[in-house]
């Protein structure tokens, strides 16, 4: 039907893509479950008052939630093709390391804290955000290196 193999391969940059997009989508969707998400019934639209937390750790917010299925949902669109995967790896993890340092400055009590963010959300963004930026440019320079090296 016209699809070529070659077509249903993926570089190792869009296979690590895709798998931040799923890990994301299953976050979102843990952080809909009662029991995974503790509390879930104080869990809140947006905002420091939000008592819930995914896996009894991580606080969230139908706001937090609705976050990583869209980042979720960006990861597999863009694993979708090398410049896309590396897009969303690099400057998603950029985007995360953002956060880390948002949460950092932002009181846990605070009105701004809108997503809402506690310590374990903080250091777990800073995790991704070094991970994502890590696969991002390590991934596209072994791949466009053996690219230069080995023309198709």
């Amino acid at each position: 039907m016209g699809t070529h193999a070659r077509d249903l391969t993926r570089t190792p940059l869009q296979m690590a893509a895709l798998i931040m997009g799923i890990v994301f989508l299953v976050v979102g969707i843990l952080g809909f479950i009662p029991g995974v998400t503790t509390n879930y019934g104080s869990m809140a639209f947006a905002g420091h008052n939000s008592n819930a937390h995914l896996l009894g750790l991580f606080q969230v917010s139908v706001l937090h939630n609705i976050v990583h299925l869209l980042f979720g949902l960006a990861g597999l669109a863009l694993a979708r093709s090398w410049n896309g995967a590396r897009n969303f790896l690099i400057w998603g993890g950029v985007i995360y390391l953002l956060l880390w340092i948002y949460g950092l400055v932002v009181g846990h009590d605070s009105p701004a804290n809108f997503v809402p963010l506690n310590n374990a959300d903080n250091w777990l963004h800073l995790l991704l955000g070094i991970v994502m930026v890590g696969l991002g440019v390590l991934l596209s320079r072994r791949t466009s290196q053996s690219r230069r090296t080995f023309p198709v």
